[in-house]
């Protein structure tokens, strides 16, 4: 997966935050803090379309688009692909869950035992 650029990643969290699909205009509202071309808007949303982070529905004349995963699913593969640049997965793991609060370990652990669980069911 390829990352996202400042301007990719700022249009992405507006997409993410709708509960349905939008148009290239509505995304240029939705990012009223930059004064930005309708045409960069939609050249943003057509890479980030070629780049599988959006799907685009047709709408009358307009697209609309829609994210392809989820922001979490983004942020795991993010953080995959940062154990796959490492020469010590179990290393750099230990130090993840060195480092994460109590909380966060027992979503970790609960998350495992229901893997572990539904392992043990097939």
């Amino acid at each position: 997966m390829k990352g996202l650029g400042e301007l990719e990643r700022s249009i992405m969290d507006i997409i993410w935050a709708q509960p349905s699909p939008v148009t290239a205009r509505e995304v240029g509202r939705l990012i009223a803090d930059r004064d930005l071309a309708p045409t960069t808007v939609m050249t943003v949303l057509d890479r980030l379309t070629r780049k599988g982070f959006l799907l685009r529905t047709r709408d009358g004349r307009a697209w609309r688009y829609a994210p392809a995963e989820s922001r979490d699913a983004y942020v795991a593969e993010l953080m995959l692909e940062a154990l796959d640049l490492t020469g010590d997965r179990s290393a750099a793991l230990t130090r993840f869950a060195q480092a994460v609060t109590g909380t966060e370990a027992d979503i970790l652990r609960r998350a495992l035992t229901d893997l572990e669980g539904e392992l043990e069911d097939e």
